[in-house]
């Protein structure tokens, strides 16, 4: 019997399931001690999962994440979640994280004390 070019609902289903299984975070540059590094991927996801789906879901989720690293963490961190971006940052030694989830690209980082303004 042949094959239909359209996916019957128990495969988008299944493949669906698979994709959620596999969207573990890749973390590519870490030197944030083990709890604060936890918690900073814990974050992310939480704030990605969150306003997956909404216009600027972006920028929500780095704003999220940023103003609950300067509670937690005092102040001057710098949140990018989004896709195809680089960079060049300078920061403060282990207040770094720069993780991948899926396809998109986030870095978490402390300015450094030239760049916060002091």
């Amino acid at each position: 019997m042949p094959r239909s070019a359209t996916m019957t609902e128990v495969e988008a289903s299944s493949l669906e399931m698979l994709r959620k299984q596999m969207q573990y975070p890749l973390i590519k540059n870490c030197d944030m001690p083990e709890e604060m590094r936890q918690d900073c991927v814990d974050l992310v996801i939480t704030a990605i999962e969150r306003f997956a789906g909404t216009p600027q879901s972006y920028e929500h989720a780095a704003k999220l994440v940023k103003e609950t690293m300067d509670k937690k963490y005092n102040e001057s961190w710098v949140v990018i979640i989004g896709q195809g971006f680089a960079f060049e940052v300078t920061h403060e030694v282990k207040h770094v994280l720069w993780m991948f989830i899926a396809d998109v690209s986030t870095l978490v980082y402390k300015a450094g004390a030239r760049q916060a303004g002091a």
